[in-house]
């Protein structure tokens, strides 16, 4: 292949260029956004000023693109864990037994990693990025997209087009003008928001630890999360569904007392505020159902949020973005039919896919259809997550499904049932030491808001 264009420079488009140059003579990335040469936000990543998950597998992944880059986000002031041993993961607002379970995770800034990112594929031989670049529609001779043209006019040729656009990609309207039907859409409404504030961080923090990781449950729709970041701050992003947090200080702390568990509202009432917070709001997960089209055009490829957008309180794009890439870098040097990139990107999918909205579909505010599988699984987790809070292999099992190493499947093999049901028949919501993972008081007024808000009783 000659030349390759992408289309979007963030993370999921500069890993895509970094695959694709291995068998492409030459790669353009567009981006409409001016990039910066600093690690700053930029417009066309709204969500870059909000805690993100970078997931064991998706850590791989980078690495395997661009081998050294963990070791040199690290001397920007990103630092390493046990994802177990160090993480606070709390669900149905108990702590996971904390462990040494092998699994590395990488903290680091949005910003930093894809500041990083974007250095690495730059300085690649053959690729280019290219900011102030915003691609208008695509060029095509018969049943082949040859190129892009640019709201400049400008045209560029190449043998193979990638959208990488977000969300708000536009692939679907363009199949449509070549003549190409649009993929089925599949939506789950969360109509969730959530608030970022960033605080300073101090070495006694949470007893040390640097993540805080606490899942919604049936009876508080809301999750938080707190990571600990280069340039000694935490991170803070707390949301609800159905509801928004306060940007405010006062209304932030109060609306985190809310949450299933009391971590997060410990460490923001004791911590010095460095901001005014920040909102964001994703009313839908949404996924493109490109591998059952019978029809595609060749020369086009869709990868990332533009295929599947999920809801970002799970963490799983970045990493999910990570897997596809090296999908697409395979299928590219092998010259095959769309149809093959995208059943292989689906299978990369569909367990990431699966989490979500089954997950989602435990909460009453949730639209979606809720089919007897998802109800009997959601069941099975919560008995689950009561027996891993004292068993420290579940808590393993769980994380290798969670950072995408093992298949959802895996937490329903015999030896994971005999284990959930031997240890997790009942018992209070007690944490596994100290106050992590102890369940809130019921009684407490913000308690009682959150459920008189979702309609739900308790779990």
């Amino acid at each position: 292949m000659r030349h390759a264009v992408v289309i979007g420079a963030s993370i999921s488009g500069l890993l895509a260029a970094a695959a694709l140059s291995r068998t492409a003579e030459r790669v353009t990335v567009l981006d409409r956004d001016e990039l910066p040469e600093e690690d700053v936000h930029r417009r066309g990543t709204a969500q870059s000023r909000h805690a993100h998950g970078l997931l064991a597998r998706g850590l791989e992944v980078m690495e395997l693109l661009l081998p050294g880059l963990t070791a040199e986000l690290m001397g920007r002031g990103a630092f390493d864990g046990d994802l177990q041993a160090d993480c606070r993961w709390i669900n149905e607002g108990r702590r996971l037994a904390p462990a040494q379970a092998g699994m590395p995770g990488l903290l680091v800034s949005r910003r930093l990693l894809e500041g990083q990112i974007r250095r690495r594929v730059t300085a690649l031989p053959g690729v280019e990025v290219t900011g102030g670049s915003q691609v208008f529609d695509l060029t095509s001779s018969g049943d082949r997209v040859t190129g892009v043209r640019l709201v400049s006019g400008e045209t560029i040729s190449a043998d193979l087009v990638v959208d990488a656009s977000g969300r708000g990609s536009r692939t679907p309207s363009w199949l449509g003008r070549l003549g190409f039907p649009a993929p089925e859409e599949e939506r789950v409404e969360i109509d969730l928001t959530y608030t970022t504030r960033v605080f300073r961080r101090r070495a006694e923090d949470l007893a040390g630890d640097p993540v805080v990781i606490m899942a919604a449950t049936r009876a508080i729709p809301r999750a938080g999360v707190a990571l600990a970041m280069e340039g000694d701050q935490w991170i803070v992003t707390i949301g609800g569904y159905g509801d928004a947090p306060p940007s405010g200080y006062e209304g932030f702390v109060a609306y985190a007392k809310s949450l299933p568990a009391p971590d997060i509202h410990e460490l923001v009432t004791s911590a010095e505020p460095l901001d005014e917070g920040c909102h964001h709001r994703t009313p839908a997960s949404v996924r493109r159902r490109y591998e059952r089209l019978s029809r595609f055009p060749r020369g086009l490829a869709v990868v990332g949020d533009a295929v599947c957008a999920f809801n970002p309180i799970y963490g799983q794009g970045m990493s999910v973005a990570a897997v596809e890439a090296l999908r697409l870098g395979e299928w590219a040097g092998r010259e095959r039919p769309a149809r093959e990139l995208f059943r292989s990107i689906a299978r990369v999918i569909d367990g990431p896919w699966d989490i979500v909205v089954s997950g989602d579909l435990r909460l009453a505010g949730v639209r979606g259809r809720r089919t007897p599988k998802i109800r009997m699984i959601n069941a099975y987790l919560e008995r689950f997550h009561r027996a891993a809070e004292h068993d420290v292999e579940l808590g393993r099992r769980f994380l290798r499904v969670a950072n995408l190493i093992d298949p959802p499947s895996a937490l329903l093999r015999p030896a994971c049932l005999f284990r959930v049901f031997r240890g997790g028949g009942g018992g209070g919501a007690g944490g596994s030491g100290g106050t992590s993972g102890t369940s809130v008081d019921r009684r407490d007024p913000a308690v009682g808001e959150a459920r008189q808000r979702s309609g739900v009783g308790a779990a």
